[in-house]
């Protein structure tokens, strides 16, 4: 069936690649896209993936770029999406491009180049843009013919109540760049979202600790504020933090989030199935898009797409 019949019918089929335990399918799935299968290298994300979701995800090294299109051109998607481990161009990380994670975001948009999807969504962390991986998959997708979109999010603007700054690059076979962003800039929210403002008091406390990337850093936050990154460690309070004159209460009296606070501010529902090792779904939750996040993406892309249809159906 043609991807234009697909859209005329709503069923835009969507793969995951570097699927991870599912915020971007759930994200997709959630904006009413029909996501179809996923693909990801990581066993105890695909155990997690494989208990939420209906449709297959299929363990494959993505880095084998060859082999795992084979595979992935059988599904027919309309869309690709993906976040490619970020961890060589993170501040939480080394931010050395020669540690190997670096070129897989090269090789989802060689991936991207083979199979041809009308669209795409690519995810990763907002220093990605200061890369020179980054820009050769620029190239890469600008010379197979897609306009691109890219944009820095914080998703505390676009319902999720996490200050977690990402970078979308988002592109459309034969389109304009910056072709989705008046959608994306139409459906921000004017004010960042708190934790209180997204759980209610459902957490039962006011205040938590995160663990400082260095001592000099507050490390006491209050619910009435986007809660800081979800990353993909989490430490208990070290004896050796005294408090932080920022800190929003003492550190004697807050405790730090439990794995499954951390996935709902990271917008999982309480119901999405976590299995594993604590420090296995630590990793997961952390390293997820928000599926909020995913969702507010993918609306505007949804918006984008019908005005397309309207505006083919009407020159026609």
């Amino acid at each position: 069936m043609l991807a234009k019949e697909r859209k005329q019918m709503g069923e835009l089929q969507v793969v995951d690649l570097f699927s991870g335990c599912g915020g971007l399918s759930l994200g997709f799935q959630n904006a009413g896209f029909n996501v179809i299968a996923a693909f990801d290298n990581w066993r105890p994300a695909i155990e997690v993936y494989k208990l939420n979701f209906e449709h297959p995800i299929i363990e494959q090294d993505l880095n084998d770029v060859e082999e795992a299109v084979t595979k992935i051109v059988g599904f027919e998607p309309d869309i690709i999406v993906g976040g490619a481990p970020c961890q060589d161009f993170s501040t939480a990380g080394h931010q050395d491009e020669s540690k190997g994670r670096a070129v897989l975001s090269v090789r989802f948009a060689e991936a991207v180049v083979a199979v041809r999807p009308k669209y795409f969504v690519m995810e990763n962390v907002a220093t990605i843009r200061n890369t020179e991986s980054f820009a050769a998959v620029i190239k890469l997708l600008s010379r197979a013919g897609y306009g691109l979109t890219q944009r820095v999010l914080d998703a505390s603007y676009c319902g999720v109540p996490q200050r977690r700054k990402r970078m979308f690059l988002i592109g459309a076979q034969d389109a304009q760049d910056g072709f989705l962003e008046s959608y994306l800039d139409a459906a921000m929210s004017p004010v960042p979202m708190s934790i209180r403002d997204y759980l209610g008091d459902s957490l039962g406390i006011d205040h938590y600790f995160r663990v400082p990337t260095n001592y000099s850093r507050r490390a006491v936050f209050s619910i009435d504020e986007p809660s800081m990154t979800i990353r993909a460690v989490d430490r208990p309070i070290p004896s050796g933090y005294k408090g932080n004159p920022n800190d929003s209460a003492p550190v004697s009296e807050v405790r730090g989030l439990t794995p499954r606070e951390r996935s709902l501010i990271q917008t999982f529902p309480e119901t999405f199935n976590f299995v594993g090792s604590k420090g296995d779904i630590n990793a997961m939750v952390g390293n997820a898009v928000p599926v909020n996040l995913a969702s507010f993406v993918a609306r505007a892309l949804g918006r984008y797409i019908s005005d397309e249809e309207t505006d083919e159906t009407t020159s026609s």
